[in-house]
Protein backbone atom coordinates (compact mmCIF):
# COMPACT_ATOMS: atom_id res chain seq x y z
CA UNK A 1 0.00 0.00 0.00
CA UNK A 2 1.00 3.74 -0.63
CA UNK A 3 2.52 5.83 1.98
CA UNK A 4 1.73 9.40 2.25
CA UNK A 5 3.30 12.55 3.61
CA UNK A 6 1.51 15.58 5.19
CA UNK A 7 2.02 19.07 4.95
CA UNK A 8 0.80 22.06 6.55
CA UNK A 9 2.29 25.24 5.75
CA UNK A 10 1.38 29.17 6.00
CA UNK A 11 1.67 31.37 2.97
CA UNK A 12 1.38 34.96 2.55
CA UNK A 13 -1.47 35.43 1.11
CA UNK A 14 -0.61 37.89 -1.19
CA UNK A 15 2.00 35.39 -2.74
CA UNK A 16 -0.88 33.08 -3.98
CA UNK A 17 -0.04 33.09 -7.43
CA UNK A 18 4.06 32.99 -6.42
CA UNK A 19 2.85 30.03 -4.50
CA UNK A 20 1.51 27.96 -7.19
CA UNK A 21 4.30 28.68 -9.72
CA UNK A 22 6.45 27.47 -6.91
CA UNK A 23 4.68 24.30 -6.00
CA UNK A 24 4.53 23.65 -9.76
CA UNK A 25 8.20 23.17 -10.02
CA UNK A 26 8.21 20.96 -6.80
CA UNK A 27 5.29 18.92 -7.64
CA UNK A 28 7.57 18.16 -11.11
CA UNK A 29 9.98 17.23 -8.92
CA UNK A 30 8.66 14.51 -6.46
CA UNK A 31 6.80 12.99 -9.58
CA UNK A 32 10.99 12.77 -10.78
CA UNK A 33 11.59 10.92 -7.62
CA UNK A 34 8.78 9.11 -7.44
CA UNK A 35 5.88 10.40 -6.41
CA UNK A 36 2.97 9.02 -7.56
CA UNK A 37 -0.04 11.74 -6.36
CA UNK A 38 1.11 15.45 -5.05
CA UNK A 39 -1.72 17.22 -3.95
CA UNK A 40 -2.09 21.38 -2.88
CA UNK A 41 -4.59 22.80 -1.10
CA UNK A 42 -5.18 26.53 -0.51
CA UNK A 43 -7.44 27.02 2.85
CA UNK A 44 -10.78 28.18 2.18
CA UNK A 45 -12.88 27.19 5.21
CA UNK A 46 -10.69 26.81 7.91
CA UNK A 47 -12.67 27.96 10.68
CA UNK A 48 -10.43 28.71 14.64
CA UNK A 49 -11.13 26.30 17.00
CA UNK A 50 -11.91 25.93 20.62
CA UNK A 51 -8.37 24.50 22.05
CA UNK A 52 -6.72 23.87 18.78
CA UNK A 53 -6.87 24.56 14.57
CA UNK A 54 -4.71 24.59 11.72
CA UNK A 55 -4.26 28.23 11.97
CA UNK A 56 -2.72 27.85 15.39
CA UNK A 57 -0.92 24.61 14.10
CA UNK A 58 1.58 27.09 12.42
CA UNK A 59 0.98 30.07 14.08
CA UNK A 60 -0.14 31.26 10.74
CA UNK A 61 -0.88 35.24 11.19
CA UNK A 62 -3.59 37.57 9.10
CA UNK A 63 -2.06 37.85 6.58
CA UNK A 64 -1.22 34.27 5.69
CA UNK A 65 -3.02 31.46 4.62
CA UNK A 66 -2.76 27.41 5.33
CA UNK A 67 -2.39 25.20 2.70
CA UNK A 68 -3.02 21.58 3.13
CA UNK A 69 -0.57 19.47 1.07
CA UNK A 70 0.10 15.96 1.18
CA UNK A 71 2.74 13.21 -1.50
CA UNK A 72 1.22 9.83 -2.48
CA UNK A 73 4.40 7.41 -2.86
CA UNK A 74 4.07 3.66 -4.23
CA UNK A 75 5.82 2.94 -0.30
CA UNK A 76 8.05 4.22 2.64
CA UNK A 77 11.02 2.84 0.82
CA UNK A 78 9.96 4.71 -2.40
CA UNK A 79 9.29 7.84 -0.60
CA UNK A 80 12.86 7.58 1.11
CA UNK A 81 14.50 6.86 -1.70
CA UNK A 82 12.70 9.99 -3.45
CA UNK A 83 13.70 12.32 -0.28
CA UNK A 84 17.21 11.36 -0.67
CA UNK A 85 17.41 12.45 -4.03
CA UNK A 86 15.04 15.54 -3.48
CA UNK A 87 17.50 16.36 -0.35
CA UNK A 88 20.39 16.37 -2.99
CA UNK A 89 19.02 18.21 -6.37
CA UNK A 90 20.11 21.76 -6.15
CA UNK A 91 16.23 22.53 -7.60
CA UNK A 92 15.12 21.38 -4.38
CA UNK A 93 16.88 23.95 -2.10
CA UNK A 94 14.61 26.04 -0.14
CA UNK A 95 14.62 29.57 -1.75
CA UNK A 96 15.25 33.43 0.05
CA UNK A 97 12.40 35.10 0.21
CA UNK A 98 9.81 32.66 -0.27
CA UNK A 99 5.91 33.04 0.31
CA UNK A 100 5.94 30.00 2.62
CA UNK A 101 6.78 29.53 6.13
CA UNK A 102 8.86 26.14 6.32
CA UNK A 103 9.92 26.78 10.10
CA UNK A 104 6.59 26.79 10.56
CA UNK A 105 5.61 24.46 8.27
CA UNK A 106 4.04 20.77 9.93
CA UNK A 107 4.82 17.39 8.35
CA UNK A 108 5.16 13.81 9.05
CA UNK A 109 4.86 11.27 6.95
CA UNK A 110 1.92 8.22 7.03
CA UNK A 111 1.21 4.45 6.78
CA UNK A 112 -1.89 3.80 4.59
CA UNK A 113 -4.61 2.21 7.21
CA UNK A 114 -7.46 2.43 4.70
CA UNK A 115 -7.98 3.95 1.20
CA UNK A 116 -11.58 4.31 -0.22
CA UNK A 117 -10.02 3.98 -3.88
CA UNK A 118 -8.31 0.46 -3.30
Amino acid sequence: MSYIDGMVIPVTTSRREEFVKMMAEWRALLKEFGATRVVECWGDEVPDGKVTDFKRAVQATPDETVVFSWVEWPSKQARDAGNEKLMKDPRAQPREGSPMNLQRMIYGGFEVLADSRA
